[in-house]
């Protein structure tokens, strides 16, 4: 089992797809502090002083300033602009592999789909049969 279970780790697929998880992973992190640090800061000046990642909707009575000390207060929210920042990171990162992808395709060729090859048929019952058959298998024809 161990055996089989390194052959299956060193095949090449498998090792190309956790490369790929690792670098998403690190693009991931870097899209994120893009939008949370670089992206949104502008923004939120020009909407009027505005931090996204400190926007949300308090569920209880307790008055609460920040995100943050509704949180340690254990206090339930609902804390839209983590989910906004969220839902650009994931824009971006769509977008980014959909240009990797569209980029890709344009660079690959594409493979050439062999024409459908006509089935061979007996020349007496007319049925379908394999090109190496010498005898026809539904009326027993010598071909």
């Amino acid at each position: 089992m161990v055996e089989e279970f390194k052959k299956f780790i060193m095949r090449g697929n498998v090792l190309d797809m956790a490369v790929g998880i690792i670098i998403g992973a690190a693009f991931g992190k870097i899209v994120t502090s893009f939008v949370n640090d670089v992206l949104m800061p502008p923004i939120g000046l020009i909407l009027g002083q505005v931090d996204f990642s400190n926007l949300f909707i308090n569920l209880s009575g307790t008055p609460a300033a920040t995100l943050a000390e509704a949180k340690a207060a254990g206090l339930p929210v609902i804390a839209y602009g983590s989910f906004l920042n969220a839902v650009i990171d994931f824009l971006i990162v769509a977008f980014a592999i959909f240009m990797l992808i569209k980029q890709v395709n344009r660079i690959m060729p594409k493979k050439e789909e062999e024409p459908a090859k006509e089935p061979r048929l007996c020349p007496y019952c007319k049925t379908e049969i394999p090109e190496e058959a010498t005898k026809c298998p539904h009326c027993t024809s010598e071909l």
